[in-house]
């Protein structure tokens, strides 16, 4: 069972409410989706698409658009499952909010919450690490560079990095030799919509830490820690209407000091990861 799939099924088997989805939004940056119970969730919507719909013949790839709202919650988390990338936004989308619901009324699944917390600073990175992102996370890179022994960034568009930073670029055919050199791997959460998240944990075995962040970064922790993800650095949405609004007008992702604030999850598991001079916030 993939990881999508595992937290679905984890997440279906803790939390009984049947909400139905009462909004959508699939903007160019994010999809949003709000929930009758009044919770969001966003996701990285995929902007290269191969499956353009613009026929009959091809519009089974996409949500069924003007047939979302209304419809059980749990039945729109399936598209997380589904081969077309806009289906699998949707249902990503809607996972992070039942994620959100199921929170705020069971309490987390494991994990220690640090609000305001980035997910670079829980990683505790040292000098002495090998450090992989999957996925150009800009404030990262000029955090680490010059900082660490190796910096590697695998991502599709090598114009996403500076020219100062073009070295620091891996081509995705190449990224499995990279990861496997590997101490700290840092994902990106839009890997759990374009697909491949299994392959990148199981690419990087000697790796003692493996992050996974951005808004899509799901805050349900236990099904992600069981496969060896130890920091989670998400989003926490303060406003779910608002954010709605924002994923629909184009927004990307800083939307923190309006909408939404950054949280960070770890695993108390692993030895010696806390955040330093953090603790952590009461959960319900």
């Amino acid at each position: 069972m993939d990881l999508v799939a595992q937290w679905l099924s984890d997440l279906r088997s803790t939390f009984n409410d049947e909400p139905r989805v009462a909004n959508v939004r699939v903007g160019v940056f994010y999809t949003a989706v709000l929930l009758s119970s009044g919770e969001a969730g966003v996701a990285f919507t995929p902007r290269d698409l191969n499956d353009t719909v613009c026929c009959p013949k091809t519009a089974a790839a996409a949500p069924p658009a003007g047939r979302l709202i209304g419809a059980p919650a749990w039945d729109v988390a399936q598209y997380a499952l589904a081969h077309g990338p806009l289906k699998r936004a949707v249902g990503i989308a809607t996972l992070n909010a039942l994620s959100n619901a199921a929170i705020n009324r069971c309490g987390p699944a494991g994990g220690e919450f640090y609000d305001g917390v980035d997910a670079l600073d829980a990683a505790q990175v040292g000098p002495e690490d090998r450090v992989v992102m999957v996925g150009a996370f800009i404030p990262f890179i000029k955090a680490l560079k010059g900082r660490v022994a190796g910096l590697a960034v695998v991502d599709k568009h090598r114009d996403a990095l500076k020219p100062d930073e073009q070295a620091l670029w891996v081509a995705p055919q190449q990224a499995q030799e990279v990861l496997s050199r590997a101490s700290v791997v840092i994902m990106s959460g839009s890997t759990l919509v374009e697909g491949g998240a299994d392959g990148l944990i199981d690419a990087c075995p000697g790796a003692r830490r493996r992050v996974m962040a951005g808004p899509t970064t799901p805050l349900w922790a236990r099904p992600f820690f069981r496969r060896g993800i130890s920091v989670l650095g998400g989003i926490r949405i303060l406003d779910p209407r608002g954010i709605l609004t924002i994923a629909g007008e184009g927004g990307s992702g800083y939307f923190f000091e309006t909408v939404a604030a950054k949280v960070c999850i770890v695993d108390p598991s692993v030895t010696g990861l806390r955040c330093s001079g953090e603790q952590p916030v009461p959960t319900p």
